[in-house]
């Protein structure tokens, strides 16, 4: 059987794909994935700052960030200056966020899969 460039292209964009690289096209150029698989490919950042009920910055607060799929948790102390920093997390998975210190908790943040930010940034207020 006869198979067509564009089949053929298909077959090994797809392969490709599978295998983490990025196929080049006809043309020349990178065959893309599609929109809604291009949104959680990857992994992001997640920071921020830890703030108390006045807004002023609250260090040494330990700062969750749990993996729903998995359940795991990783954790972060604020620097100084309140801020925290999470990498290398699974842009594929939804995430919960919040922060503790001295029987204060922040509210829980959701970090989504459907968010497409590479670097997904926000405050958390201890209550």
């Amino acid at each position: 059987m006869k198979v067509g460039p564009a089949k053929t292209l298909a077959g090994v964009a797809f392969a490709a794909l599978t295998l983490g690289v990025a196929p080049a096209g006809p043309a020349g150029g990178l065959v893309s994935p599609p929109l809604a698989l291009a949104q959680n490919i990857g992994q992001r950042v997640v920071d921020g700052t830890v703030v108390d009920a006045s807004s002023s910055v609250v260090s040494g607060a330990t700062v969750f960030l749990k993996d729903l799929k998995t359940k795991t948790i990783r954790s972060f102390n604020s620097d100084p200056q309140g801020k925290f920093r999470f990498t290398q997390v699974d842009m594929a998975e939804d995430h919960e966020l919040w922060a503790e210190k001295g029987g204060h908790k922040s509210a829980v943040k959701t970090v989504s899969q459907w968010d497409a930010r590479k670097d997904f940034e926000t405050e958390l207020k201890l209550k």
